[in-house]
Protein backbone atom coordinates (compact mmCIF):
# COMPACT_ATOMS: atom_id res chain seq x y z
CA UNK A 1 0.00 0.00 0.00
CA UNK A 2 2.86 2.56 0.78
CA UNK A 3 5.17 0.79 -2.18
CA UNK A 4 8.31 3.95 -2.57
CA UNK A 5 6.85 5.70 -0.44
CA UNK A 6 9.25 7.49 2.40
CA UNK A 7 7.80 8.23 5.83
CA UNK A 8 8.90 10.35 8.97
CA UNK A 9 7.37 8.79 12.00
CA UNK A 10 8.14 11.36 15.23
CA UNK A 11 7.56 8.96 18.43
CA UNK A 12 8.86 6.10 16.35
CA UNK A 13 10.84 4.04 19.07
CA UNK A 14 7.81 1.95 20.56
CA UNK A 15 4.49 1.68 20.89
CA UNK A 16 2.12 3.25 18.40
CA UNK A 17 4.79 4.74 16.48
CA UNK A 18 6.99 1.44 16.36
CA UNK A 19 4.17 -0.50 15.30
CA UNK A 20 2.92 1.91 12.66
CA UNK A 21 6.58 2.07 11.39
CA UNK A 22 6.70 -1.94 10.87
CA UNK A 23 3.45 -1.62 9.37
CA UNK A 24 4.62 0.87 6.72
CA UNK A 25 7.94 -1.03 6.53
CA UNK A 26 5.97 -4.06 5.89
CA UNK A 27 3.66 -2.18 2.75
CA UNK A 28 6.68 -1.02 1.06
CA UNK A 29 7.95 2.27 2.93
CA UNK A 30 11.31 3.75 3.98
CA UNK A 31 11.04 4.93 7.11
CA UNK A 32 13.78 7.24 9.62
CA UNK A 33 11.84 6.88 12.86
CA UNK A 34 13.04 10.04 15.26
CA UNK A 35 12.95 9.50 19.09
CA UNK A 36 13.93 11.42 21.86
CA UNK A 37 17.85 9.64 22.37
CA UNK A 38 20.35 7.52 20.57
CA UNK A 39 19.77 4.63 22.60
CA UNK A 40 16.11 4.41 21.89
CA UNK A 41 16.57 5.17 18.17
CA UNK A 42 19.71 2.53 17.50
CA UNK A 43 17.24 -0.25 19.51
CA UNK A 44 14.44 0.47 17.61
CA UNK A 45 15.95 0.38 14.56
CA UNK A 46 17.87 -2.65 15.25
CA UNK A 47 14.66 -4.50 16.33
CA UNK A 48 13.37 -3.87 12.97
CA UNK A 49 16.01 -4.51 10.74
CA UNK A 50 16.28 -8.15 13.22
CA UNK A 51 12.61 -9.00 11.80
CA UNK A 52 13.33 -8.11 7.95
CA UNK A 53 17.13 -7.27 6.94
CA UNK A 54 15.37 -5.90 4.08
CA UNK A 55 13.80 -2.97 5.70
CA UNK A 56 14.84 0.40 4.49
CA UNK A 57 14.63 1.94 8.44
CA UNK A 58 16.58 4.55 10.25
CA UNK A 59 16.49 6.34 12.93
CA UNK A 60 17.44 10.42 14.21
CA UNK A 61 16.80 11.96 17.37
CA UNK A 62 16.34 15.58 17.17
CA UNK A 63 14.92 17.86 19.56
CA UNK A 64 11.44 18.21 17.99
CA UNK A 65 10.84 21.60 18.67
CA UNK A 66 13.58 22.94 18.06
CA UNK A 67 13.25 23.92 14.10
CA UNK A 68 17.05 24.02 13.19
CA UNK A 69 17.26 20.48 14.26
CA UNK A 70 14.15 19.47 12.67
CA UNK A 71 15.20 20.60 9.63
CA UNK A 72 18.57 19.46 9.35
CA UNK A 73 16.93 15.69 10.25
CA UNK A 74 14.57 16.52 7.56
CA UNK A 75 17.35 17.23 4.89
CA UNK A 76 19.24 13.95 6.05
CA UNK A 77 16.32 12.03 5.63
CA UNK A 78 15.62 13.27 1.97
CA UNK A 79 19.24 12.86 1.48
CA UNK A 80 19.17 9.46 2.45
CA UNK A 81 16.24 7.89 0.62
CA UNK A 82 15.35 10.89 -1.81
CA UNK A 83 11.95 12.42 -0.92
CA UNK A 84 9.79 12.57 1.59
CA UNK A 85 6.20 11.47 1.08
CA UNK A 86 4.67 11.17 4.54
CA UNK A 87 4.82 12.92 7.90
CA UNK A 88 3.34 11.07 11.00
CA UNK A 89 3.50 13.36 13.98
CA UNK A 90 2.86 10.83 16.94
CA UNK A 91 5.38 11.88 19.90
CA UNK A 92 3.62 12.66 22.93
CA UNK A 93 3.50 12.79 26.74
CA UNK A 94 0.11 12.47 29.17
CA UNK A 95 -0.36 13.36 32.70
CA UNK A 96 -2.59 12.48 35.10
CA UNK A 97 -1.82 15.67 37.56
CA UNK A 98 -4.50 17.48 39.74
CA UNK A 99 -4.59 21.00 38.48
CA UNK A 100 -4.09 22.38 42.07
CA UNK A 101 -0.50 20.14 42.00
CA UNK A 102 -0.22 20.86 38.52
CA UNK A 103 3.09 23.25 37.22
CA UNK A 104 4.54 25.67 34.74
CA UNK A 105 7.24 23.29 34.20
CA UNK A 106 4.55 19.85 32.97
CA UNK A 107 2.66 22.70 31.42
CA UNK A 108 5.73 23.87 29.17
CA UNK A 109 6.52 20.03 28.93
CA UNK A 110 3.10 18.81 27.64
CA UNK A 111 2.94 22.30 25.24
CA UNK A 112 6.48 21.76 23.59
CA UNK A 113 5.68 18.00 22.84
CA UNK A 114 2.32 17.73 22.13
CA UNK A 115 1.35 20.51 19.91
CA UNK A 116 5.04 22.99 19.08
CA UNK A 117 6.57 19.66 18.22
CA UNK A 118 3.17 19.20 15.54
CA UNK A 119 3.83 22.59 14.59
CA UNK A 120 7.41 22.93 13.84
CA UNK A 121 7.72 19.20 11.79
CA UNK A 122 4.89 20.00 9.84
CA UNK A 123 5.87 23.44 8.59
CA UNK A 124 9.56 21.96 8.08
CA UNK A 125 7.80 18.75 6.20
CA UNK A 126 6.24 21.27 3.60
CA UNK A 127 8.51 22.07 0.96
CA UNK A 128 9.11 18.37 0.71
CA UNK A 129 5.51 17.23 0.95
CA UNK A 130 4.39 20.04 -1.53
CA UNK A 131 6.87 18.05 -4.33
CA UNK A 132 5.48 14.50 -3.57
CA UNK A 133 1.85 15.60 -2.57
CA UNK A 134 2.17 14.04 0.63
CA UNK A 135 0.27 13.26 3.61
CA UNK A 136 0.55 14.89 7.42
CA UNK A 137 -0.88 12.59 10.22
CA UNK A 138 -1.17 13.60 13.71
CA UNK A 139 -1.65 11.51 16.75
CA UNK A 140 -4.85 12.92 18.76
CA UNK A 141 -6.93 11.36 20.94
CA UNK A 142 -10.14 10.17 22.31
CA UNK A 143 -9.64 12.73 25.25
CA UNK A 144 -9.78 15.72 22.88
CA UNK A 145 -13.67 15.23 22.61
CA UNK A 146 -14.91 14.67 26.83
CA UNK A 147 -11.69 15.64 28.54
CA UNK A 148 -10.60 13.47 31.50
CA UNK A 149 -10.66 13.99 35.45
CA UNK A 150 -7.15 14.86 35.69
CA UNK A 151 -4.41 15.59 33.73
CA UNK A 152 -6.10 18.72 31.82
CA UNK A 153 -3.14 19.57 29.68
CA UNK A 154 -2.90 16.32 28.16
CA UNK A 155 -6.71 16.96 26.31
CA UNK A 156 -5.98 20.05 26.14
CA UNK A 157 -2.97 19.33 23.95
CA UNK A 158 -4.99 16.90 21.99
CA UNK A 159 -7.52 19.55 21.31
CA UNK A 160 -5.14 21.59 19.97
CA UNK A 161 -3.92 18.80 17.31
CA UNK A 162 -7.54 18.58 16.17
CA UNK A 163 -7.00 22.34 15.44
CA UNK A 164 -3.91 22.13 13.48
CA UNK A 165 -5.24 19.01 11.72
CA UNK A 166 -8.50 20.84 10.47
CA UNK A 167 -6.62 23.75 9.91
CA UNK A 168 -3.58 22.63 7.61
CA UNK A 169 -6.10 20.47 5.85
CA UNK A 170 -7.68 23.59 4.54
CA UNK A 171 -4.50 25.46 4.44
CA UNK A 172 -2.39 22.94 2.48
CA UNK A 173 -5.25 21.19 0.30
CA UNK A 174 -4.11 23.83 -2.93
CA UNK A 175 -0.68 21.83 -2.95
CA UNK A 176 -2.08 18.48 -2.83
CA UNK A 177 -1.22 17.80 0.81
CA UNK A 178 -3.62 16.15 2.68
CA UNK A 179 -3.82 16.38 6.58
CA UNK A 180 -5.21 14.10 9.15
CA UNK A 181 -5.29 12.72 12.41
CA UNK A 182 -5.70 8.99 14.34
CA UNK A 183 -7.47 9.59 17.71
CA UNK A 184 -6.96 6.08 19.41
CA UNK A 185 -9.07 4.89 22.64
CA UNK A 186 -7.67 2.92 25.40
CA UNK A 187 -4.91 0.99 23.66
CA UNK A 188 -2.61 -1.37 25.03
CA UNK A 189 0.77 0.34 25.48
CA UNK A 190 3.57 -0.26 27.74
CA UNK A 191 2.41 2.08 29.89
CA UNK A 192 -1.19 0.44 30.28
CA UNK A 193 -0.15 -3.13 30.83
CA UNK A 194 1.83 -2.31 33.71
CA UNK A 195 -1.61 -0.89 35.20
CA UNK A 196 -3.37 -3.54 37.41
CA UNK A 197 -6.11 -5.57 36.47
CA UNK A 198 -8.27 -4.13 38.62
CA UNK A 199 -7.67 -0.66 37.15
CA UNK A 200 -7.94 -2.27 33.46
CA UNK A 201 -11.48 -4.25 33.21
CA UNK A 202 -13.26 -1.55 34.77
CA UNK A 203 -12.37 0.36 31.83
CA UNK A 204 -13.00 -2.20 29.86
CA UNK A 205 -16.49 -2.37 30.44
CA UNK A 206 -17.21 1.10 29.17
CA UNK A 207 -16.08 0.11 26.12
CA UNK A 208 -18.90 -1.26 23.49
CA UNK A 209 -16.28 -3.33 21.72
CA UNK A 210 -15.24 -5.25 24.68
CA UNK A 211 -11.69 -4.55 24.61
CA UNK A 212 -8.80 -2.04 24.21
CA UNK A 213 -7.04 -1.54 20.98
CA UNK A 214 -3.71 -2.28 20.35
CA UNK A 215 -1.22 -0.85 18.51
CA UNK A 216 -1.98 -2.75 15.41
CA UNK A 217 -5.12 -1.63 15.55
CA UNK A 218 -4.19 2.21 15.85
CA UNK A 219 -1.04 1.49 13.29
CA UNK A 220 -4.05 -0.01 10.39
CA UNK A 221 -6.06 3.21 11.10
CA UNK A 222 -2.38 5.32 10.12
CA UNK A 223 -2.11 3.20 7.01
CA UNK A 224 -5.04 3.63 5.55
CA UNK A 225 -4.53 7.23 5.71
CA UNK A 226 -1.40 7.75 4.80
CA UNK A 227 -2.59 5.15 1.50
CA UNK A 228 -3.74 6.32 -1.84
CA UNK A 229 -6.90 4.37 -0.99
CA UNK A 230 -7.38 7.65 1.39
CA UNK A 231 -7.06 10.05 -1.55
CA UNK A 232 -10.21 11.91 -1.26
CA UNK A 233 -10.14 12.01 2.65
CA UNK A 234 -8.51 15.57 4.26
CA UNK A 235 -9.12 17.27 7.17
CA UNK A 236 -10.67 14.00 9.66
CA UNK A 237 -10.08 13.19 12.90
CA UNK A 238 -10.46 9.18 12.61
CA UNK A 239 -11.64 7.78 16.04
CA UNK A 240 -10.17 4.45 16.82
CA UNK A 241 -11.47 3.39 20.08
CA UNK A 242 -14.01 0.86 19.81
CA UNK A 243 -16.94 3.37 20.80
CA UNK A 244 -15.64 4.20 24.02
CA UNK A 245 -16.28 8.03 23.19
CA UNK A 246 -20.09 7.34 23.33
Amino acid sequence: MLKEKVAVITGGTRGIGLETARLFLKNGAKVCIFGSKAETVDKAVKSLKEENPDFKVSGLFPKLDDENEVSAAFEKVNSEFGKIDILVNNAGISSHTHLEDFTEKEYDSIASLNIKSVYVCSKVSVPYLKKTKGVILNTSSMVSVYGQPSGFMYPASKFAVNGITLSLARELAPFGIRVNAVAPGITETDMVKALPPQMIEPLIKTIPLGRIGTPADIANAFLFLASDMASYITGDILHVDGAARS
